[in-house]
């Protein structure tokens, strides 16, 4: 492949890269207007440069053995996913995972409450995501009524000590609350209800959470009073408008950890070794894949 070639098969790939993140821009149902494309462009600029610094930031993270993890907690619809989508989009799964539980089933239900998280914890070199987290029993589980009030009791006692154990293990813990306001729910949920591609994002606990509103205000103003602590402090991303929410939190996350560019050994690709009487199998036509496009 000749240097023009491959200077031109590079720049095909960026150009799929964004296309990448167009998709999910389509995906959120963000309209296009002539207003707004210097804005757009801004914005890839910024989300292509902070994923380049997130690249960096897993190479570090596993060159020093490293342990981080991300707690994202917020309402329904706040953009908890859309967030964690890009900043995985770019990463090794192996390096940076994400942990979205669903409800305890009857035999956890029995455990202590933290031990189904605690599996999922992460090892050096490693990077964790919660999509949710174990602040559930200080949200939907309180207000929706699927706990006692003596087990948030018991909770609230039991987190501070519970992180402070993360911390002091080697853990790096980082907890983010997407804060929306009432009226942009409502947006974010009608337009759910309207988008077939989105309807499976609704589920009969997402509507009940609309209707308590102002419990799930009250349960989040307790819950940050009682666990923001030196040691693992609450940062609230505003997130009415999912772009700069999402450009703002991978910033603030890149600036609360101490990475710096890991150098790398310069890579040769090696020549392929060819046989003289090396031939290829014709692979039978009705195994391929339709090319309907």
């Amino acid at each position: 492949m000749s240097s023009e070639d491959l200077m031109r098969r590079m720049h095909q790939d960026l150009i799929d890269s964004l296309d990448e993140e167009l998709e999910l821009e389509i995906e959120d149902g963000e309209p296009v207007s002539e207003e707004g494309r210097e804005a757009r462009r801004q914005y890839f600029r910024e989300l292509v440069r902070l994923q380049a610094e997130l690249v960096k930031l897993q190479d570090w993270v596993v060159s020093t053995a490293h342990k981080v993890v991300v707690v994202f907690e917020g309402r329904d619809a706040a953009g908890k996913g859309g967030v964690i989508k890009r900043i995985t989009q770019r990463l090794n799964p192996r390096v940076c995972r994400v942990v979205a539980l669903p409800a305890p089933n009857d035999r956890e239900r029995t455990q202590w409450y933290f031990q189904r998280y605690v599996t999922h914890l992460p090892a050096g070199g490693e990077i964790v995501l919660f999509d949710r987290s174990w602040y559930n029993r200080a949200g939907v589980e309180r207000v929706m009524g699927f706990c006692t009030e003596e087990q948030v009791e018991a909770f609230f006692g039991a987190v501070p000590e519970f992180e402070k154990m993360l911390v002091r293990s080697g853990i790096q813990l980082v907890k983010y609350w997407f804060s929306i306001s009432d009226e942009e729910q409502e947006a974010r949920f009608l337009g759910r209800i309207h988008d077939p591609l989105k309807q499976w994002k609704l589920s009969p606990m997402d509507l009940e959470s609309r209707r308590r509103w102002e419990l799930y205000t009250k349960a989040k103003e307790d819950m940050l009073a009682r666990t923001h602590t030196p040691e693992s402090p609450w940062w609230v991303v505003p997130a009415d408008d999912k772009k700069k929410a999402r450009l703002n939190c991978i910033q603030h996350l890149l600036s609360l950890i101490p990475y710096h560019e890991v150098e790398r050994p310069s890579i040769v690709l090696p020549e392929r070794i060819r046989h003289e009487g090396y031939r290829r199998h014709q692979v039978p036509g009705e195994i391929y894949v339709p090319q309907v496009y």
